[in-house]
């Protein structure tokens, strides 16, 4: 099968308004008045974001959704996205994978009200890798930033925290995972799409890279000091029972694809009900102050060192 026959057979379905059915060289966007457009990128490597073995529907998912939860730190509606694939030969990467690809892109399109504008197809000297890039809608000026947290905000963070790196973990069979509930974690994220926090929090991101990274992701922009509490972080069941073997890589992990948020006093309650309306756990976790960098500190109120910081990909 020929690359055009190859994006004809698997792509062309979920083409929408202005990609053209994938004929031509670029797509066509109009935006309605008072909207901007919100961009970003993301891209997946294999055996570094996935492994060779996971089922085709859940890469497309994770792919699509890594997107998603940019959109969402930033308040933004999904619009639209393009795709780009680099396909390795003489791999299991066949016909039939890719039909499982698509209909993993299909289904959470149908969740989540986009489609595909277009992309470009490759070979691949080693592995498969995978590129997304994402449009999202917001109101004009709406767009929530990660650097602009204020000294006297509150930490927050949505969901809870670890079961995406302890489910890598499992799939490397290193802790077990009896009913797969990690697993699935890692390997299909819960993009926080819908809330609309404009005007309630101060700052935003997701975090992809761990807790704690993304805090001094927030810090260091934001020209702030945050303070995390070990005590107050949300973990499941499933997290808690490793949480003695695994501390740090649950304190770490990346994958978690949560909104970190931070609040100022008056707006809390908002916040809250917020997150209710939409059925969104949100927890409180720690405070902004005067000063530079992130601390956590544990149950007895000291700071934890630790080995490293998150995930780094240089």
């Amino acid at each position: 099968m020929g690359e055009f026959d190859f994006i004809a057979r698997h792509f062309r379905p979920l083409a929408g308004e202005g990609a053209m059915e994938l004929r031509n060289d670029g797509a066509i966007l109009s935006l309605s008045a008072g909207q901007e457009l919100v961009l970003s990128s993301d891209t997946m490597v294999e055996n570094l974001h996935f492994l060779p073995d996971d089922p085709p529907e859940t890469v497309a998912q994770k792919l699509l959704r890594c997107n998603l939860s940019d959109l969402a730190a930033m308040g933004a509606k999904p619009y639209r996205y393009m795709l780009n694939v680099s396909v390795p030969p003489g791999r299991h990467y066949d016909d039939s994978w890719f039909g499982r690809f698509a209909s993993g892109l299909q289904a959470d399109q149908n969740m989540f009200g986009l489609s595909l504008l277009g992309g470009d197809t490759t070979g691949s000297p080693k592995g498969l890798t995978l590129t997304l890039t994402i449009l999202g809608t917001v109101p004009k000026g709406q767009a929530l930033r990660r650097d602009t947290a204020k000294e006297g905000d509150s930490v927050w963070v949505t969901g809870s925290l670890g079961k995406a790196a302890l489910g890598l973990q499992a799939r490397k069979n290193r802790l077990d995972d009896p009913d797969g509930t990690l697993t699935q974690a890692y390997r299909v994220p819960t993009p926080r799409v819908g809330l609309s926090l404009y005007g309630i929090v101060n700052a935003a991101m997701d975090i992809s890279d761990g807790l704690l990274q993304d805090s001094g992701h927030i810090a260091e922009e934001s020209h702030v000091s945050i303070t995390l509490y070990e005590s107050l972080l949300p973990f499941s069941p499933a997290v808690r029972r490793h949480l003695e073997q695994w501390r740090e890589t649950i304190l770490l992990g990346g994958d978690d694809y949560e909104i970190l948020l931070t609040c100022k006093a008056e707006r809390e309650d908002d916040l809250q009900k917020h997150c209710q309306l939409n059925n969104v756990a949100v927890t409180k976790i720690g405070m902004v102050t005067a000063g530079r960098g992130v601390t956590m500190l544990d149950t007895n109120q000291q700071p934890i060192s630790f080995s490293r910081t998150g995930w780094q990909h240089f």
